[in-house]
């Protein structure tokens, strides 16, 4: 049967992983790099459902673990929002590489 096969899922969780690593490398705006790491958080919720169900006695840890990634990208997503709107009102602008003035 096609669904028992670990590949597939491993190989559309290394594509989504690969996707977002691309995505944050090209960093055109703060929204994109949102999304490339959302999808670099699908990616491993996939791997954790996967091995979760194809290798662990006990699947709900699979679950319980991919349940903490959707609550931390929630999270994270709020947050970058909200950085990003101050940075739009203050610089006028959403690209990363024009706002020099921020430091660390």
């Amino acid at each position: 049967m096609l669904s028992e096969n670990i590949y597939i899922y491993l190989l559309l969780a290394i594509f989504l992983f690969a996707a977002g690593c691309y995505g944050l490398i090209q960093r055109r705006s703060f929204i994109r790099m949102l999304v490339a790491v959302e999808l670099i958080l699908n990616g491993a919720a996939l791997n954790f459902m996967a091995f979760s169900r194809f290798t662990a006695p006990e699947p709900d840890t699979g679950r319980i673990f991919a349940m903490f990634i959707m609550g931390l990208a929630a999270t994270e997503a709020a947050i970058v929002v909200s950085v990003s709107l101050s940075v739009y009102r203050k610089y006028y602008t959403v690209d990363p590489e024009d706002v020099k003035d921020l430091k660390l």
